[in-house]
């Protein structure tokens, strides 16, 4: 995934998710599985993002679009990678707030 990113953009930090990997930068979320690019769009184009953790199965973290041409993504988060997954979520609600 890093070789996505551009010369001057930084990743603040990536989290897994059981299908895929959700990376955070500074300009952008890039969601991307091993062979494809499945959402890669800047914080300004991101309506909504819900995290649900219920007992005895992975976290449930939902990313939606604000335009219906990009593709929501639901991504099934382990355990082991909900602390990653927070600090993810408060550096995109740091970024909407901004936005």
């Amino acid at each position: 995934m890093l070789h996505l990113l551009q010369p001057d953009e930084q990743l603040y930090l990536k989290t897994r998710a059981i299908d895929a990997v959700l990376a955070v930068t500074d300009r952008r979320l890039l969601v991307a599985d091993d062979q494809r690019v499945l959402l890669d769009i800047s914080y300004d184009r991101l309506r909504r993002v819900q995290f649900d953790i219920e007992r005895s199965r992975p976290a449930t973290l939902v990313i939606v679009p604000e335009s219906p041409s990009d593709e929501p993504q639901l991504l099934a988060i382990p355990p082991e990678e909900y602390e990653r997954a927070a600090r993810a979520l408060a550096v995109i609600g740091e970024r909407l707030s901004e936005s």
